[in-house]
C-alpha cells in the first residue's frame, strides 16, 4: 500500500544529516528541531499554532482536555472513522455520541449530527477521512448555533484546503477550536516512528496545550495544571522537518495517481471512485472504492499480487469495548454500508505507470468479466 523505503530513496541523506545533527546535539527531548518544525509547519498552515506531541491520540485527547468539559458531557464521533477518534473522549470520562456519515465523501453528516445533540454536548469531532475535509461549513454553522466546540481530527489530511462560505481558503485543521494530526509513519507527512500535533488560532489555548502536553507545566517542577507526559522527541522532529519540505510534491504525486484511477475505474458496473466535494482539495492519504463486491475484488488482486485494505470493517458503535453504549445494528446505516463495501487501492508517490496500469487492469477485468 506504501513504499516507504521507496519513497525514502531519495531524501536519505537529508533524512542522514538531519539525524546526525541530532546525534552531535544528545539533545534527544525538546530538543531545537522540535520548535523549529513547528514554526515550520505553522508558516505551512498559514500561521496556525502547532504545538507538537507524542503521537495523534494523544492529539485528540489534548484537544479535548483543553475544553474542560464536565465529566460526561457528550462529544459527537462519526459512526465510520478510525477508533481512536472514539477511544480520546471514552478515556477522558467523557461520553461518545455516533453520528451517521455521509455515502459519499464519508464525512460527518451534518444533518445526523444536528440531530445528535443534547443539553449535554461539548463538542464535535470532524474527521476529515482518507485526505478530503468534512463540511467544515455546515459542521461549523451547527457548532456555533448551539455553542459548542469543534475539533478536527486532521491526521488523514494534512495539507488539505478548504473554501469557506466567505471564499477565504484554510488549511484542514485550522477552522475548529482544535485541530489534530498524527505523524504515524503511513500518513502523508510520516516520521519515523509516533509522533502528532495540534493546531489552533487561539493564542491562549495553545498556552494552555503547551503545558497539558508537557505534565501541565510552563516552567519544570511547577504544575499548574493535570497533563501528560506527551512529546515529539527530538529525532522525529528533524525527520518530519525534512519531509514537510517535501509534501506539496508528494500531495501532487498522489493527487496524480488518483487522477489514474479515475481515468481507468470511473463508469465501471459496480463501483464508485472517491467523490471530491468541490470545496475541499484532497490530498489522498486513501484511494477508497465503494464495492458491491468487495470481499470478491479484494481476493481477486490478492490473486495478482495487488494489496489492499479495508479502512474500517467494524463500525465505531459496534465495536465491542463500545457496547456499553447501547447502540445496535442498523442504526448508522450508511456507516454500516460503508465497512461492507468501501476498498483502499495502493496508493505512493513512487508508484510507476506500469504498477498503476496493473492495478487498474486487475479491477476492470473484475468489474467488466464479473469475475
Amino acid at each position: 500500500m506504501l513504499d516507504l523505503a521507496a519513497q525514502h530513496a531519495p531524501i536519505q541523506a537529508e533524512l542522514d544529516a538531519a539525524l546526525q545533527a541530532v546525534l552531535r546535539e544528545a539533545a534527544f527531548i525538546q530538543g531545537p528541531a522540535v520548535g523549529e518544525f513547528a514554526r515550520e509547519l505553522s508558516q505551512f498552515l498559514g500561521q496556525a499554532d502547532v504545538i507538537p506531541c507524542g503521537n495523534g491520540t494523544d492529539a485528540l485527547q489534548l484537544a479535548l482536555m483543553s475544553l474542560r468539559l464536565p465529566a460526561g458531557s457528550e462529544v459527537i464521533v462519526p459512526a465510520f472513522t478510525y477508533v481512536a477518534t472514539m477511544e480520546a473522549v471514552a478515556i477522558l470520562g467523557l461520553r461518545p455520541v455516533c453520528a451517521d456519515v455521509l455515502p459519499d465523501t464519508f464525512g460527518l453528516d451534518p444533518a445526523a449530527v444536528a440531530a445528535a445533540l443534547t443539553p449535554r454536548t461539548g463538542a464535535i469531532i470532524a474527521v476529515h477521512l482518507f485526505g478530503q475535509c468534512a463540511d467544515l461549513h455546515a459542521l461549523s454553522a451547527v457548532a456555533r448555533q448551539h455553542g459548542i466546540a469543534l475539533i478536527e481530527d486532521n491526521a488523514q489530511a494534512i495539507g488539505a484546503t478548504y473554501r469557506l462560505a466567505d471564499h477565504e481558503t484554510v488549511f484542514a485543521g485550522t477552522v475548529g477550536e482544535v485541530g489534530t494530526t498524527s505523524f504515524f509513519p503511513s500518513k502523508n507527512l510520516g516520521a519515523l516512528g509516533d509522533g502528532g500535533a495540534l493546531f489552533t488560532r487561539d493564542a491562549a489555548r495553545a498556552t494552555f496545550l503547551r503545558q497539558l502536553a508537557n505534565h501541565g507545566q510552563t516552567r519544570k517542577y511547577y504544575h499548574e495544571h493535570i497533563g501528560l507526559n506527551s512529546r515529539l522527541d527530538t529525532l522525529q522532529a528533524a525527520v518530519l522537518r525534512v519531509k514537510l519540505r517535501h509534501l506539496p510534491t508528494w500531495i501532487t504525486a498522489r493527487q496524480q495517481v488518483a487522477a489514474f484511477y479515475d481515468a481507468a475505474l470511473s463508469g465501471l458496473a459496480g463501483l464508485q471512485v472517491p467523490v471530491r466535494d468541490p470545496r475541499s482539495t484532497h490530498v489522498f492519504h486513501q484511494y477508497t472504492l465503494t464495492v458491491a463486491r468487495r470481499d470478491e475484488l479484494q481476493q481477486h488482486l490478492r490473486e495478482q499480487g495487488i494489496p489492499s485494505v479495508v479502512y474500517y470493517p467494524v463500525p465505531t458503535h459496534l465495536q465491542p469495548a463500545y457496547q456499553y453504549l447501547g447502540y445496535r445494528a442498523g442504526q448508522f446505516p450508511v456507516a454500516e454500508a460503508l465497512c461492507r463495501t468501501v476498498l483502499s487501492l495502493p496508493i505512493h508517490p513512487t508508484l510507476t505507470s506500469a504498477q498503476l496500469a496493473y492495478v487498474g487492469e486487475a479491477v476492470g477485468y473484475f468489474c467488466r468479466r464479473g469475475v
